[in-house]
């Protein structure tokens, strides 16, 4: 503390010595017979202190603001913005009109805006006046952290133009660690923004995301991709893109899909778990019926009794890609065997082993969690409340939730647990801070009497929230959150998955407002949807879903390869929007609707 105390006692002296000098020299100084050389603003290699210093010595009263303006820097760069501040409040009035002083001035603070959480302020502040002539260093510093705080914002469409901007600035050997950044982030815009944004844009920015839109529409046929490539390269010729194209699409363009004759199924097709596997067996087939031109021979083997019998039955008859197993002791047991052929599971395990021609594909609650804190993050939430049921797989979708919010906003989740029954009601009091209030009110009537009339207070900082839990918490669960809003706060928006979602199509008035997300088939339904409801009306959500999975995954087969080459393309399937990571692990993006006068309406 006392440390911290001299260092400001120091910098307040010298601003203010500072000021006392540059009067001084106003009225009594002689004027210097020639110009003297400007202190560079260009990098700040020394302590602070030493800028310090050398600003009480200097006699030029810009170069005293420059050298000061390098001292905030030094702060910056330790990460102490306090003492930043202090500098660039004493001189920000003080300051030379000249742009590269100005511009720099408004770029330190804009910094110390960021690390302080302020990225709106610091974002207008970073709205530089057009006339400025700046050198390439300061555009470069500028657009860099215009894409640092999009990038914190979660606004990847911005980010990207600032990273354009910024390309033209860097030096030569830094444009293509740029240029890789900024395709990352094009690959994660969704395509039909990169489809409707090419309009109005400048050149270079506008050919980034004709390419962005190309790669992504035709990642999975290579005939195609090559053709319109050839032409995009045609009326971008000096696209430094053009030049040479990025690593993952140049991969793309040399891998060979998966084109199988013979395909091999296993399944659990007898025993307990065959009514689990029956769907996902209806959903293939319903798939292999609807593409009769690939000229695909389905095989189906049992796993009901062995696993490894029924792969090994699979290479026996010829198979050149298997689908499945199901069952995750199944799983386990054949992806420790040696394999020769293509294989996509359909489940995910904690021992699995990824090969080159191995991929995992499941539907699993706790990857719907984690789309879940990524839709919460792009749609501008910051701090949400996780309200979970205190359950194995409920704490598993929580931490799922909570690792990927720790990646997005470099923060923790705020996550609480409840019981069913009579402590759910106490769980969320607790949670929205209204048992704080009540114990407040109560202590205030026993002090000032019964006739006290108050209102109680729930929480104002919580911009959502996320409950995870089983359809009948929640039907308990909403009515609960709903009635421990206070009167004086507005209710945040509420979010939770498909285990939440109910079955049929009953009215559902009591969840008005409430998001869910689920597969895009049963979000939107389809003729299609239709139609698998009439020939399997004993079906509930969760068996639709998994028949959704079973033509997802003969779909996918000959789109694997190019998917895991290239990253940014994303499938849409009937289960989501699906994406292949580098170790063959499908993600899916799932759909989203709202209740609105009882009914699921698609957002």
């Amino acid at each position: 503390m006392l440390k911290s105390l001299n260092r400001s006692h120091l910098i307040c002296l010298t601003v203010f010595a500072l000021t006392l000098g540059g009067c001084a020299s106003q009225s009594s100084a002689p004027k210097p017979s020639q110009p003297q050389k400007l202190v560079s603003l260009a990098e700040a290699n020394l302590p602070a202190q030493e800028y310090l210093a050398q600003a009480q010595l200097a006699t030029h009263s810009e170069n005293k603001h420059r050298l000061l303006l390098l001292a905030a820097q030094a702060y910056l760069q330790q990460g102490d913005y306090s003492a930043a501040d202090k500098i660039l409040t004493s001189i920000g009035k003080q300051l030379s009109p000249q742009p590269q002083v100005q511009a720099q001035y408004r770029y330190l603070t804009a910094w110390s805006q960021h690390l302080q959480g302020q990225e709106r302020a610091a974002l207008e502040l970073l709205n530089y006046p057009s006339q400025w002539q700046l050198q390439n260093w300061q555009q470069a510093n500028r657009w860099q952290l215009q894409a640092k705080i999009y990038g914190v914002l979660g606004q990847g469409f911005q980010q990207a133009q600032a990273l354009v901007e910024l390309s033209r600035y860097v030096p030569a050997e830094t444009t293509e660690a740029v240029n890789n950044n900024l395709w990352q982030i094009l690959q994660s815009l969704p395509l039909d923004q990169l489809a409707q944004t090419q309009v109005n844009q400048a050149p270079l920015f506008a050919g980034w995301l004709q390419l962005a839109y190309i790669a992504k529409h035709y990642g999975v046929n290579p005939n195609q991709l090559v053709r319109h490539l050839g032409q995009w390269q045609q009326r971008n010729p000096m696209h430094p893109a053009a030049k040479k194209l990025p690593q993952d699409l140049q991969s793309a363009l040399n891998t060979q899909p998966y084109n199988p004759k013979t395909i091999a199924v296993l399944l659990p097709l007898s025993g307990k778990f065959a009514a689990l596997a029956d769907p996902v067996r209806q959903g293939i087939m319903a798939a292999f019926l609807a593409a009769p031109e690939r000229g695909i021979n389905l095989k189906f083997f049992d796993t009901a009794v062995s696993a490894t019998t029924a792969y090994e039955q699979a290479v026996n008859a010829k198979a050149e890609f298997i689908i499945g197993p199901l069952l995750p002791n199944s799983v386990d047991e054949v992806n420790r065997l040696q394999h020769s052929i293509p294989q996509l599971y359909l489940n995910h395990t904690e021992q699995q082993i990824s090969g080159k021609d191995q991929y995992f594909f499941a539907l699993s609650p706790s990857e719907e969690a984690s789309d879940g804190a990524n839709r919460l993050y792009h749609n501008g939430i910051r701090h949400p409340l996780v309200l979970v049921s205190d359950d194995s797989t409920s704490k598993r979708m929580a931490e799922s939730f909570a690792q990927t919010w720790q990646q997005l906003s470099h923060t923790k989740a705020e996550i609480h647990y409840y019981q069913a029954g009579d402590k759910m009601k106490l769980a969320v009091q607790q949670a929205l801070g209204v048992k704080d209030s009540q114990e407040r009110i109560a202590r205030i009537k026993q002090l000032l009497g019964t006739k006290v009339e108050a209102d109680f207070r729930s929480r104002q900082d919580v911009d959502a929230i996320y409950m995870i839990s089983g359809p009948n918490d929640l039907s308990l669960l909403k009515p609960f959150i709903d009635v421990n809003v206070s009167v004086f706060s507005t209710p945040a928006p509420l979010y939770t998955s498909s285990r939440s979602r109910l079955e049929g199509d009953r009215n559902a008035i009591e969840f008005n407002n409430l998001r869910v997300s689920d597969i895009p088939w049963l979000i939107a339904p389809t003729e299609e949807t239709k139609a698998v409801s009439a020939l399997f009306p004993r079906w509930q959500n969760s068996q639709k879903r998994l028949f959704a999975m079973g033509y997802d995954s003969l779909s996918l087969v000959d789109k694997l390869v190019q998917m895991r080459a290239f990253s940014g393309y994303q499938y849409q399937g009937l289960t989501g929007n699906l994406s292949v990571q580098a170790d063959g692990k499908i993600i899916r993006h799932l759909s989203w609707g709202k209740y609105q006068q009882g009914s699921l309406i698609p957002l």
